[in-house]
């Protein structure tokens, strides 16, 4: 590499320093160490080898990147601006972490166009990563190299590595051996309380390397180096990590290699002494011509690719086109509504584990998009059907994920999947292990992913596993997190009808909490998707209602019990199912005001009471759990804890003074 191409890179990477330091002291927040210190790197990456297009920033086929060190976010931000991404411009780098800016704390999907995913939870990006490397994988299997292969390429730090999902996800990389995914890792040594030695003394190289990975060794700053490292990396068969030695905080004379620089502006004085360090006589906020011109004919460089891609992408015909786009095909779910037909008649009762499987079976053959998979748990998720073929490293053509006992990476893989686009993902786990799914699903639900969670064993239900294993506050917390629904439904019916919302909502994520048991077919019609209003009048009564039963899943036919029991005593009350809380709070108030009455309402679920007191009001009750579970059959726990007919029937009474 010539010495004048060296002294254009490293014009150009001080390009990204100056805007990075002067972007996080203007807004006197931000992290300059990553920017500065990965600055060489993201130069060669960007102007040498990541294919993108600004002018068409969701080219199907470029490179995937993932800033997973996501704190570093000015470092992203300069690029986009200097590359020439039309939706980024000087004023929104001079409006860095503002309120309302396109240029957040962290890198914000949805924000800006070259933001292939939200990062900031550190070990998220680089597992997510896994995913979409794995999508590309899939569909390069299914449509060939002219229409999709490309790499995925990641920077993170010794936080992202440290953080316990980076082990599940890395891992399976690497038993898969998703070779075109590289990952340039910021090694600096300096987390924000200090030295990485001082918390870990893990051999990294060793670590990548026992998991499957290609590993290499560089000096982050040094340009050769560099271009070598990722054009060895292009051609290996395995994953690849970039071990990059780098001075945080490169440039800044006194605060360079220190934590003094991680999480804190530079302040006025060392960003001055940089630019005397650095050579670099621009103002704040000012490039030089030459080295602006010099990253907007990089942004251009894909250009003709792009071209030749956009007419094979036109010759391969619609079906691609509807895959890449997320389209479902038409009448997706005929067989679907036919299967709520057939159970109807035959009143057809399962655990809704078993529901969901029957639909999964319709779905399947139905949505080439799909792909399925569990974390160890398909023969009691029951999320393996007919029609899938598990993907192993010899054959990617299939719709079929073995993630083993790694709920956290399986989380945020489907993610990447969902991110990448052209698959539609589903996996499947315990509701009790949600907890290690829960980061992954709180970003799916930031960003408005269409990602499925089959979550099984829904209640104390479960029986005989104990509270370990048994999920109380799940329902409810769940139902605190925006932008997700959470369905409990009662039976087949119901569970098609959340199969069919959960795969049209194309911008909000969801969760199939499903039983063990089995429940009995109390739908009479299919007509009418009424699991789309969340909540409605599953079985009226007869003459002036005195009081509603509102519950969900398996508690739904116990309250239709109780409601029989009651109308021989003279007591009429109406039963409403509640599978959606979040779409029956999306109602018009009237409608919600129709279905739940204004007579007392008793609540039942066999989970955490929290939540229910907005539907009771002060005059209602709440059958449910107060505490956390425990070991036996499943009828002898719901008698133990006071989930009964018998107590329903109670507690309408003691509302209505009886």
């Amino acid at each position: 590499m010539s010495l004048e191409n060296n002294k254009n890179l490293r014009l150009m990477a001080n390009a990204i320093r100056f805007l990075s330091a002067d972007a996080i002291e203007k807004s006197k927040s931000g992290h300059p160490g990553m920017p500065l210190g990965m600055a060489d790197v993201a130069t060669v990456l960007f102007s040498k080898f990541i294919k993108i297009n600004p002018s068409a920033p969701k080219w199907f086929d470029r490179d995937r990147f993932v800033l997973s060190a996501g704190h570093g976010s000015m470092l992203m931000y300069s690029l986009l601006y200097l590359l020439g991404y039309k939706d980024i411009d000087i004023e929104d780098i001079k409006n860095f972490r503002q309120l309302g800016a396109k240029t957040a704390g962290h890198p914000e999907y949805g924000h800006l166009a070259g933001i292939d995913m939200t990062t900031g939870p550190l070990g998220q990006g680089i597992s997510s990563a896994v995913g979409m490397a794995l999508a590309e994988r899939m569909l390069n299997a299914k449509f060939g190299d002219k229409l999709c292969n490309h790499y995925t390429y990641v920077i993170n730090g010794d936080g992202c590595l440290m953080e316990g999902i980076s082990e599940e996800a890395i891992s399976l990389a690497g038993h898969l051996r998703l070779n075109k995914l590289i990952v340039l890792w910021d090694n600096n040594n300096i987390t924000i309380d200090g030295t990485v030695d001082k918390a870990n003394s893990t051999d990294q190289i060793k670590r990548f390397q026992a998991v499957g990975w290609n590993t290499i060794e560089i000096d982050g700053h040094n340009f050769e180096e560099i271009e070598k490292a990722i054009l060895k990396a292009q051609k290996s068969d395995k994953p690849t990590l970039i071990a990059c030695k780098t001075t945080i905080g490169f440039g800044a004379p006194t605060k360079c290699g220190t934590s003094k620089c991680h999480g804190s502006p530079l302040g006025a004085e060392e960003i001055e002494a940089m630019r005397k360090n650095l050579g670099w006589t621009s103002a704040p906020f000012e490039i030089p011509a030459d080295v602006l011109s010099a990253w907007r004919t990089a942004g251009k460089r894909n250009e003709q690719a792009y071209e030749k891609w956009s007419k094979e992408a036109k010759a391969a015909g619609k079906e691609f086109d509807d895959i890449i786009n997320n389209r479902l095909p038409k009448n997706w779910d005929k067989e679907l509504l036919a299967l709520e037909e057939k159970c109807i008649a035959e009143k057809t009762k399962v655990a809704t584990r078993k529901a969901s499987q029957m639909c999964l079976e319709k779905i399947v053959p139905a949505i080439p998009q799909i792909v399925g998979g569990s974390a160890d748990l398909a023969a009691s998720n029951l999320t393996f059907v007919e029609g899938l073929k598990t993907i192993t490293k010899d054959d990617y053509h299939g719709n079929n994920v073995m993630y083993g006992i790694r709920e956290h990476a399986m989380g945020a893989m489907m993610n990447g999947m969902a991110l990448h686009g052209g698959v539609l993902p589903y996996g499947g786990t315990f509701f009790v292990f949600s907890d290690y799914l829960r980061p992954a699903q709180r970003l799916a639900a930031l960003m408005g992913l269409r990602v499925i969670y089959v979550l099984t064993h829904d209640s104390i239900g479960v029986g005989e596993d104990g509270p370990t294993h048994q999920p109380i506050e799940h329902l409810a917390s769940y139902r605190a997190m925006p932008n997700i629904n959470v369905f409990r439904p009662c039976d087949v019916v119901e569970t098609a009808e959340a199969w069919r919302l959960a795969i049209e909502n194309e911008h909000t994520p969801s969760i199939l909490a499903l039983s063990r048991q089995g429940l009995p077919m109390l739908r009479t019609s299919a007509k009418e998707n009424l699991t789309a209003k969340g909540g409605y009048i599953i079985s009226p009564c007869k003459g002036k209602r005195q009081a509603t039963l509102i519950a969900t899943g398996s508690e739904v036919s116990l309250a239709v019990e109780a409601q029989a029991t009651l109308k021989e005593e003279g007591i009429n009350v109406a039963v409403v199912s509640m599978p959606c809380t979040e779409l029956f709070d999306a109602q018009p108030i009237s409608y919600q005001e129709e279905v739940l009455g204004s007579s007392p309402r008793i609540a039942i679920e066999a989970a955490s009471k929290f939540g229910w007191e907005k539907y009771v009001g002060l005059n209602g009750d709440i059958i449910g759990m107060d505490g956390f579970g425990a070991s036996g059959p499943a009828e002898e726990l719901y008698k133990y804890f006071g989930i009964t007919k018998e107590e329903i029937i109670d507690s309408v009474k003691n509302c209505l003074g009886k």
